[in-house]
């Protein structure tokens, strides 16, 4: 039996997906004829309180929209320096969209809003790109699935109110952040002008992201999902699972989180562990202590058949996921505890 901890993005489709995609109603979404697709567009927006959705393959796609939407050629979006828009989507911001990706020196992937008033460009001198995007990222992938405080959120659309600028969530794991704050999601839809949300993660559906968003904007979303390559045909089969995730895998993520609480917890009882950052959800963050091999350790969990990931830098990286039983789980924990450096 392998463990694969490397990503929640592994997960296998269960049983009542499996159901769900045999009995889809399916129809051609380019010309928005699949009633499947349609169903969970509205779900999601009605959700969220957003005026409208947009299924889309990936949440990269999502995300590279969200940007088109947002800007024009030569202008400017802010974001953390370890944001998944700048640093995961292959620079898709320049190709896309041609603009640039100002970094801030966040904490754990995530900023203020006195550090976004402070990056935003002036916008009457012309040498330098006109700020026109603000991206969040919540929770954090690079940052340990850390949530943001939602109050600062709410200061950073203030600044976007007052210096007109776009504001866009990077919610693939906005799942993990509502469970662990009990929060609603509407509250974001309030905050937000764009949201991408991620059906292949947490949830567990085998492909799939939303793009949801206030009216003006979304009206081009699908031209700009189009030139973007991202219209599907009978894509009612996948978006089936999306509803029954939504329906049934929202709450079990607490399972997750309490998982990774309990190897963060292994690891930094452990003497050959450097550093544990704090755990919030489902993804864990550590550090091994100077003299340990990282080769060497990841060498000793593979003979464990056990897969984790190596971020560099001596970052190591450990995700929980649907597909992670408890037996695992204690297989695991008894490995972290039996190895000897």
């Amino acid at each position: 039996m392998t463990i694969d901890l490397r990503s929640d993005t592994l997960t296998k489709p269960t049983t009542g997906m499996l159901n769900a995609m045999m009995h889809a109603e399916v129809g051609d979404d380019v010309y928005k004829e699949d009633p499947s697709v349609n169903k969970l567009e509205e779900k999601l927006a009605t959700m969220f309180g957003m005026d409208a959705a947009l299924f889309f393959p990936t949440g990269s796609m999502a995300n590279q929209a969200a940007i088109k939407l947002h800007t024009q050629p030569g202008e400017q979006l802010i974001a953390d320096k370890w944001a998944h828009v700048y640093n995961f989507e292959g620079g898709g911001a320049s190709f896309n969209s041609g603009v640039s990706c100002k970094l801030v020196d966040g904490h754990r992937g995530m900023i203020t809003a006195a550090q976004v008033e402070d990056h935003i460009n002036p916008p009457d001198f012309y040498h330098s790109p006109l700020t026109s995007l603000v991206c969040l990222e919540n929770t954090t992938n690079m940052g340990g699935g850390a949530c943001y405080d939602f109050s600062e959120i709410q200061k950073i659309r203030a600044v976007c109110d007052s210096h007109h600028l776009g504001f866009h969530l990077d919610g693939a794991r906005i799942w993990n952040a509502l469970v662990a704050q009990n929060q609603d999601p509407k509250i974001y839809g309030e905050v937000f002008d764009t949201i991408s949300v991620c059906l292949s993660k947490g949830l567990g559906t085998p492909i799939g992201s939303v793009l949801l968003g206030k009216k003006k904007l979304m009206d081009k979303a699908m031209r700009v999902r189009k030139v973007l390559g991202g219209g599907m045909r009978q894509i009612g089969f996948m978006a089936a699972t999306g509803i029954y995730a939504l329906d049934n895998h929202i709450d079990r993520l607490r399972e997750d989180h309490k998982r990774a609480s309990e190897i963060a917890q292994v690891l930094s009882e452990q003497p050959f562990v450097k550093k544990v950052e704090p755990t919030e959800t489902n993804i864990v963050i550590f550090y091994l202590s100077e003299h340990i091999s990282e080769k060497e350790f990841m060498t000793d969990l593979h003979q464990n058949n056990i897969k984790i990931s190596n971020m560099g830098q001596g970052k190591l990286r450990i995700v929980t996921h649907l597909d992670y039983t408890e037996d695992m789980h204690h297989q695991f924990l008894d490995v972290l505890r039996k190895l000897n450096y």
